[in-house]
């Protein structure tokens, strides 16, 4: 975290994983006010992710999800993301960021949505009573994959107030059928978290800026032109052993960016 306040970053998308804020250890609420005040000294914000491989099963990458066939599987995901809800109020984060996961074999697409539907309520409430917004992200290859898939989400949960979205704008460059900066306007009222990084047409790699295909001047107007207050993180999951270099890299890419697309005065 020092490093990317050095480098002048406002917050970090955090992860709960072995590796920075375990969520299934003992001692979680200590260890948490220890980030809050880590945090704090260095005037960074956070967004906590939930993402991480194997948190729950060193075994399956990111099981059991929300659709897991097992209801104890669902119902451990739902846990955690009710913990990382906590968590985020304790350390004042603007959002828990979350996604669907894969559709199991053999389970058909009306199973799978209402497996999702019922696994996110508890969140929800909790999302509610804490309030710290729940931002779910389509993921490509996900039930939820698409800005399309989470209105379908969105509608069949009634407008739920904490349900907002993770944007992806890469995943917007990858799969979605409008440019990213058509993206983001479209999504603006529902914004809680957005992650940035490049990407080319129906490949989902994430890539250092200016390897893929993104024009970036735009997407960031576009952005500031929603009003979205919240943190825009770089996602380089594939890059950590680069991470120094390219925390530094990516911002100045972003610094340049916002003045390319700023308005002339």
């Amino acid at each position: 975290m020092g490093l990317l306040a050095d480098l002048g970053y406002d917050g970090v998308g955090l992860t709960l994983d072995h590796m920075h804020l375990d969520p299934l250890a003992p001692g979680l609420a200590e260890r948490t006010a220890r980030v809050a005040r880590r945090l704090g000294e260095l005037g960074l914000t956070a967004t906590v992710e939930t993402g991480a491989r194997y948190v729950l099963d060193p075994r399956r990458k990111h099981g059991p999800s929300l659709l897991d066939r097992d209801p104890e599987g669902r119902a451990a995901r739902t846990r955690l993301l009710i913990t990382a809800v906590k968590v985020a109020a304790d350390l004042g984060a603007h959002a828990v960021h979350c996604f669907s996961g894969i559709t199991p074999p053999g389970t058909d697409a009306d199973t799978a949505w209402k497996r999702l539907e019922e696994a996110l309520l508890p969140v929800l409430d909790a999302a509610a009573f804490a309030g710290v917004p729940v931002a779910v992200e389509p993921e490509p290859g996900h039930l939820l994959e698409d800005l399309a898939g989470f209105h379908q989400l969105r509608t069949s949960l009634g407008n739920s107030a904490p349900l907002g979205l993770t944007l992806d704008i890469g995943h917007c460059q990858c799969l979605e059928p409008e440019p990213p900066a058509d993206c983001v306007r479209a999504a603006g009222p529902w914004l809680r978290h957005v992650q940035i990084e490049d990407m080319r047409r129906g490949v989902h790699e994430h890539l250092p800026f200016g390897d893929g295909e993104i024009d970036f001047p735009p997407v960031l107007d576009a952005l500031a032109a929603t009003g979205y207050r919240g943190l825009t993180v770089v996602e380089l999951p594939r890059h950590s052993h680069a991470g120094p270099e390219l925390a530094r890299r990516s911002i100045e890419f972003l610094r340049t960016a916002v003045a390319k697309g700023a308005p002339a005065s």
